[in-house]
């Protein structure tokens, strides 16, 4: 019989298989925007034909993170997770060595691929192994790995680059996963729990082919749309998403009136609850992602600070993000406001870093002291909103939730991006005053964010 003690040390060492899957995936998603003009140099390559390499991994990402979740439910969670782990690491291993361009895009979508079927099972871990404050605990851990990766991704892949090892250049961001993903997939195979045996749900893959399609016409334009002006297709792509939503809500809608298994059981996005914890999560995720690429817009390119400077304020931000882990399972009040709370307190820190640029600001530690403000509210609110949201509903759930809670981030923030980074690059002539007016946008989501949670709370 396992002592309290042994299935804390199991449970932690399941965590820590997890996170590091999803640590690797968000370092890959960042990793090569640095190496961008390397790869362009080595490869002669075009900046149109280095944007694929960064495009294709979260295009394939974002479209097959449901369908991940839903193979989770299907295969065991365990199962996938050692599948999209596999594939990952096989990929990264494709792309270090890729003798020209077009292989490096193919292995970088495989590669996205394997993040997508590897990703949601770590969510669907957390609410299999955690409950209580041991879950809120496990999930400020994986808000650390979901921000972190951001950040570390920039640091990685600028050192790696500038060590130049062997004279490699840019191919150790991706050949760095080779190691790690051997490792972790033996520690995954002795320590990931085993799948329970039964009767698995078969995938729907009529709705599979139906929401990849939608989330693909709304996700190419989002990521490529406002870097070139956003023609003529860009609009066109997310005018027939629309149609293509409706067909996939009729699919489901037919699945479920024929007794089989939509790709999203109708129960989850029919519960007021998790579309409220949606609504507040995609409000305050998007302006998270939205504002580290306007920051890095404003201090290199606005202020011509180096990115060194700029990779600082983002640690800064992302510091403040990971106190919320430790500190809220030791509150033992008002624990059940703290969505409400958080969303208030990334408010709070918009506004500050506004009035700064507003009172003749412009950067320094002042302002990586306000950044830290809303770092921390956006981690109380990313924790407790969802830990909320995987809490409303029961564990045959697990997959759905997992699936539609990244989804929703993946979609939220690349919205953000491209509507933050559109409105900045229309007044970059005035940077402080582009920041500001961007800024006000997000004081406005956040608090559209802060409602949200209000009914999801109450």
């Amino acid at each position: 019989m396992l002592t309290p003690q042994t299935r804390t040390v199991r449970r932690d060492a399941i965590l820590a298989v997890l996170l590091t899957g999803q640590l690797m995936a968000n370092i890959d998603t960042a990793v090569a925007n640095i190496a961008g003009p390397s790869i362009g140099a080595d490869l002669h390559a075009s900046e149109g034909a280095v944007g694929l390499v960064v495009s294709g991994y979260v295009v394939a990402f974002a479209v097959l993170l449901i369908t991940g979740a839903r193979l989770g439910s299907s295969l065991g969670y365990r199962r996938t997770f050692l599948l999209g782990l596999t594939v990952f690491t096989a990929a990264s291993l494709a792309c270090g060595l890729a003798p020209g361009l077009a292989t490096l895009v193919v292995a970088r979508f495989v590669q996205g691929a394997g993040a997508a079927l590897m990703v949601p099972q770590v969510l669907s871990g957390i609410q299999l192994h955690f409950q209580g404050r041991d879950r809120l605990k496990a999930l400020g851990y994986f808000s650390i790995a979901l921000s972190g990766g951001a950040v570390a991704g920039q640091l990685l892949g600028g050192v790696l680059i500038a060590a130049d090892l062997f004279g490699t250049g840019w191919r150790p961001i991706f050949l760095v996963n080779v190691p790690i993903g051997i490792v972790l997939a033996v520690a995954g195979r002795r320590l990931l729990p085993a799948d329970p045996p039964g009767r698995r749900d078969r995938l729907d893959l009529g709705g599979v082919l139906a929401l990849s399609t939608t989330v693909l016409l709304v996700i190419v334009p989002l990521l490529l749309g406002s870097e070139r002006g956003w023609p003529t297709w860009s609009w066109l792509c997310l005018l027939l998403s629309v149609p293509a939503l409706a067909l996939f809500e009729y699919g489901e809608r037919r699945a479920a009136g024929r007794g089989g298994r939509p790709l999203i059981a109708r129960q989850v996005l029919g519960n007021p609850s998790v579309r409220a914890g949606l609504l507040a999560h995609g409000c305050t995720s998007g302006t998270y992602f939205a504002l580290l690429f306007v920051l890095a817009l404003y201090l290199q390119g606005g202020l011509h600070k180096g990115p060194a400077y700029s990779g600082f304020a983002m640690v800064v931000w992302v510091a403040t993000f990971g106190l919320a882990g430790p500190i809220l399972p030791r509150l033992r009040r008002g624990l059940r406001w703290m969505p409400v709370i958080g969303c208030l307190v990334l408010a709070v820190g918009y506004v500050s870093v506004l009035a700064y640029l507003l009172l003749g600001g412009s950067a320094g530690p002042l302002l990586f002291a306000l950044l830290g403000i809303g770092g921390l509210g956006l981690g109380i609110t990313s924790n407790t909103l969802i830990g909320a949201v995987t809490s409303s509903m029961s564990s045959q759930y697990v997959a759905d939730l997992s699936g539609v809670v990244a989804t929703n981030a993946q979609l939220s923030g690349a919205l953000g991006v491209a509507i933050a980074g559109s409105t900045y690059a229309a007044l970059a002539d005035d940077p402080s005053r582009a920041l500001g007016v961007v800024l006000a946008g997000f004081i406005v989501l956040t608090l559209i964010g802060a409602g949200a949670a209000h009914r999801l709370v109450r």
